[in-house]
């Protein structure tokens, strides 16, 4: 919002001879008016900082998305395993993020690779960070976890959840997050210096490539260095479906995670109050409603493309592929939601859709075992995002949420040169470079120490009675141990009754 000022020379002027003590007066209209000004500025740090806690409470909320999207996909006899990683991402996440996570991500001044300043919050609030900042993007940072735990569901140690969920979120997550986002990120769209790379700097907006890429890509390694569940791929290499348990559970999760994304994406601008030069009805608030539209728009086409898709290949309406298929659109479209225009996110969530189902043959042709497909949907169609934002991303837009530097590239296929096109591809090459070279080394190393995956027996067990003392239901898959209670079928009996009686 424009600033308001008030001098007293200049409005004594106006007062005229015949005002007794017009200095005097002018400084008393003056101080009322700053007074004024002074309140409608923390009016609008009020209602910003309330937009922005209202965001961070929505992609919290998609851990509840995640939890209830894992227990779903996975058989029941590891469904509590499987809550209580989720249970652990978040909290684990939140310490490690509080104490180092945060400082590395946003610590100013700082150097291009990682920040130093702010570990445990010190010096906070500021006048660049409130505390509402903190927890929206803590609630970034266990979203980046939860998509790693996904791929290496079912077979994996629980104190290897406990350090990589770690390790993720108090440092890898964090530097690449500074990259991107930080004031001094190296190839930052909003570095305060002004040296932008190619420059433009890295639009990804909400996070296709830092959250998505970074837990699809852990995720990937995780599962490649654990191998397959045992089942998955029969003797011949054939792949063999290890459904999840409950459909209704997944069809939930999935209904979570859109609401959250409402947080995720349009939450990203920080800000509501914020007026744009065109002025009058047309703000950021209009910005923040188009990037509900486009989001919207590129996971209700992915689903729909994922639906028939999968029916011709297939020939069945799966409605697993389907929410599979809606996510997949959402994490292509959260780069660039805020820069595109509503026709494009359709062709964002067309593309992204045919991303996941070539992602997830491919897997199938490697033997590589994913059970809620997180690696080939967050990294795959994340990718595709990072890359779809660079062709479609508008010039008019592009300037209005990034206004830092004027006459900034913006999308190939707009008109805007390929610029933004090569710093998206660099974004890409360097987040697999890093969470290759951190996580990858990690899970390794957790295999030599055998503290990666569990034994062959607790697996086809379940790793809720061999792990956590009890199965999440009272039910047995068909494969597991008969331990603990039973019910069973009651017959009718045969006996006629007393008439006596």
């Amino acid at each position: 919002m424009a600033s308001m000022t008030c001098s007293a020379g200049d409005l004594a002027q106006f007062l005229g001879p015949n005002v007794t003590n017009s200095t005097g007066a002018a400084d008393f209209i003056c101080s009322q008016f700053k007074t004024a000004a002074d309140n409608f500025a923390a009016t609008q740090f009020a209602v910003d900082n309330t937009y922005l806690l209202f965001s961070a409470y929505l992609v919290f909320s998609m851990q509840l998305g995640f939890a209830m999207l894992c227990a779903g996909s996975v058989r029941a006899k590891n469904t509590m395993n499987i809550m209580l990683t989720n249970v652990l991402d978040a909290a684990a996440g939140g310490l490690f993020y509080y104490l180092f996570g945060f400082a590395f991500a946003f610590g100013t001044p700082s150097n291009g690779f990682i920040g130093k300043h702010n570990f445990g919050l010190k010096n906070f609030p500021s006048s660049s960070f409130d505390y509402s900042y903190f927890l929206y993007q803590w609630a970034f940072a266990i979203a980046a976890a939860g998509i790693t735990s996904g791929s290496i569901a079912e077979r994996t140690q629980f104190v290897a959840y406990l350090i990589y969920s770690s390790f993720l979120t108090g440092f890898v997550y964090p530097v690449v997050s500074h990259w991107f986002w930080s004031g001094d990120g190296w190839a930052s769209a909003t570095r305060t210096d002004g040296d932008l790379l190619f420059g433009t700097g890295v639009i990804d907006f909400a996070g296709s490539g830092v959250v998505h890429m970074v837990g699809g890509i852990a995720g990937l390694w995780g599962a490649l260095i654990e191998g397959p569940r045992i089942g998955r791929f029969d003797h011949s290499g054939k792949a063999i479906a290890l459904r999840g348990h409950s459909a209704s559970l997944v069809v939930l999760g999935t209904f979570l995670l859109w609401f959250g994304w409402y947080g995720f994406n349009p939450g990203s601008f920080t800000k509501i109050l914020s007026a744009y030069p065109a002025g009058g009805y047309y703000g950021q608030w209009s910005a923040i409603g188009r990037t509900a539209v486009t989001t919207t728009l590129a996971g209700c086409t992915a689903a729909l493309t994922t639906l028939f898709g999968k029916r011709i290949l297939s020939g069945h309406w799966n409605v697993t592929d389907v929410c599979n298929g809606l996510l997949g659109g959402f994490a292509a479209i959260t780069a660039g939601c805020s820069v595109v225009e509503p026709w494009a996110a359709i062709i964002c969530g067309f593309v992204a859709s045919l991303v996941l189902i070539g992602c997830n043959k491919l897997a199938e042709i490697l033997k590589f075992d994913d059970p809620l497909e997180a690696a080939q949907l967050h990294g795959g169609c994340g990718t595709w995002g990072v890359i779809f934002t660079a062709l479609f991303a508008t010039k008019k837009y592009v300037r209005e949420v990034y206004p830092n530097k004027p006459n900034r590239p913006y999308g190939l296929f707009m008109g805007g040169g390929g610029k933004l096109l090569g710093a998206h591809l660099i974004q890409i090459v360097v987040i697999i470079g890093w969470v290759s070279a951190t996580m990858g080394p990690l899970f390794f190393v957790l295999r030599k120490l055998k503290l990666l995956r569990i034994s062959s027996e607790d697996e086809m067990a379940g790793m809720d009675m061999t792990r956590h003392g009890g199965f999440a239901y009272i039910y047995h898959d068909d494969e597991s141990n008969k331990h603990g209670f039973q019910m069973k079928r009651v017959e009718p009996t045969s006996r006629t009754p007393n008439a006596n009686v």
